[in-house]
């Protein structure tokens, strides 16, 4: 099992911190570093930043959005990246949700996620392998555009700059069983929000059969401290904002996750709470037995015991958010 480092997104502004731990995690021997996007900072730049301070590590986007840019687009990030960290680079994308694509992309959540991932990932696949000019008769992302309200002087093009590595590896992140599904089958690795490595039976049937050197990479929080309670507060803190604000009251699917996995009148009691302003006990309201199974905290003893279940499953590459060199070491030694 491979470590990474997920930096996420920044907040109110850039952390200084996030650097130093990439390039500490370089020097641990993690094998990745991913960054993140919502509505704030964007994934390609401080990755970029983080590439031109290292020379081994691994450079991932957990998740860059797809609303965010066209496919085209997505790709000439990619392929620059790629070639300016010697091919270090490693695209995942995300869908999101209709909060966040209607209200801050100003664009239609697809009325059909499957499909419009799916060409979604046709078109940075065609871009990179450069056989041809880009060409996709689809239903949300067309190429040449055939809209009603176009010109129709569009023409096939395939990009001028030669990608580094027509096989650079894509990954999804996905949570609905139909997405996981179709992930194994279309891109190269999985990036689940949530990952309790004793309820895999959660994700079990989305999971047969998997593609040789196909990546399952969760992002866990990790720390090593001596009380665990207060360890698992920025858990919550998380799990508090994602369940309940990251999405709709009728439609949020990190709060669906979180009723699959056996939690299903807590995911909802979260929500309601939020929604109603009451975010300090939103975020009291989690349980802390969720947020320690989807985490790693606690004294060094009890991280190496719990890391043992997580080896145990399909994780290829474990992607810890560790607000500490100190951490970063520990669980280097641990998995080493």
């Amino acid at each position: 099992m491979r470590l990474g480092l997920a930096l996420g997104y920044w907040g109110r502004g850039p952390d200084p911190a996030h650097l130093d731990l990439a390039t500490e995690a370089e020097r641990l021997g993690y094998d990745s570093v991913w960054t993140a996007e919502a509505w704030g900072s964007d994934a390609f730049t401080a990755l970029t930043w983080i590439a031109a301070h290292t020379s081994r590590i691994r450079l991932g986007t957990a998740v860059a959005q797809m609303a965010a840019r066209t496919p085209t687009a997505t790709a000439m990030h990619a392929l620059t990246l790629d070639h300016l960290s010697g091919g270090r680079m490693m695209l995942g994308l995300g869908l999101s949700g209709p909060q966040v694509v209607e209200g801050w992309y100003g664009r239609p959540f697809p009325k059909s996620p499957l499909t419009a991932t799916r060409e979604y990932v046709d078109v940075v696949r065609q871009v990179l392998a450069r056989k041809g000019p880009v060409t996709l008769d689809g239903r949300f992302h067309t190429h040449p555009y055939a809209g009603p309200d176009g010109t129709g002087l569009g023409r096939p093009l395939k990009p001028i700059t030669h990608p580094l590595r027509a096989d650079l590896p894509l990954l999804l992140g996905a949570e609905g069983p139909k997405n996981i599904a179709q992930t194994t089958r279309i891109a190269d690795g999985w990036l689940p929000l949530y990952w309790s490595p004793t309820r895999t039976d959660a994700y079990a049937a989305a999971l047969t059969d998997l593609p040789e050197g196909f990546m399952v990479a969760p992002m866990a929080r990790a720390r090593v401290c001596e009380d665990v309670a207060e360890g698992l507060l920025p858990v919550k803190a998380m799990l508090g904002f994602y369940i309940g604000g990251m999405g709709h009251a009728a439609r949020n699917f990190h709060a669906d996750l979180m009723a699959r996995m056996g939690y299903e009148e807590e995911a909802r009691r979260i929500q309601q709470l939020f929604l109603e302003g009451r975010r300090q006990e939103a975020v009291l309201a989690v349980p802390d037995s969720f947020a320690d199974e989807i985490s790693l905290v606690g004294p060094r003893e009890r991280i190496a015991e719990r890391l043992e279940l997580w080896r145990a499953g399909p994780v290829t590459d474990l992607l810890v958010t560790a607000p500490d060199p100190h951490t970063l070491r520990v669980l280097a030694e641990l998995t080493t």
